[in-house]
């Protein structure tokens, strides 16, 4: 299965034109890990996050790997008062992708795509639907591919101490 949603993915990215590179990096634990991996910064290292803003009413939100959504910067962005996320059965109900491997490319539903503003002017890596399977490609490429809205809608993620 996770193969299959991988090839998944790449055909979808594939059909747009896009230049991009997949890369097969095996098994990793955290953001952190992937990005030593891929031989990315973190920052580099996107999140494609599920966010419900009303019933089968979804959008993805990317978002670089050491920032989080600010809810209410992405709530006023949207004109709405509540969005949550899902679980994760549900965002892989919506997208056909598990959580951790999620990718606008290949989804079952080409929801709006809002990408923070610091995925543009850099190489990025987006999910690449399954475990260890990433796409490295430019940022402003993607966005403009997915029709995506560029806007400030993060913070700086809360750091992650030893313990």
């Amino acid at each position: 299965m996770t193969e299959q949603a991988a090839d998944r993915a790449e055909a979808a990215i594939q059909a747009t034109g896009l230049r991009y590179r997949r890369v097969e990096h095996g098994a990793a634990g955290s953001i952190g890990e992937a990005a030593a991996l891929l031989g990315l910064g973190v920052s580099d290292i996107l999140k494609t996050l599920v966010v419900r803003r009303g019933e089968a009413d979804y959008v993805f939100v990317l978002v670089p790997g050491d920032r989080a959504i600010s809810w209410p910067k992405l709530r006023a962005l949207l004109g709405v008062n509540r969005l949550s996320m899902p679980p994760a059965a549900v965002a892989k109900d919506v997208t056909g992708y598990e959580r951790g491997t999620i990718t606008p490319f290949g989804a079952d539903t080409a929801w709006p795509v809002i990408a923070d503003e610091r995925v543009a002017g850099r190489a990025v890596s987006i999910g690449g639907g399954a475990r260890g399977v990433a796409f490295i490609l430019d940022g402003d490429d993607l966005i403009s591919v997915l029709n995506g809205q560029r806007a400030d809608v993060t913070d700086p993620a809360e750091p992650v101490g030893p313990g």
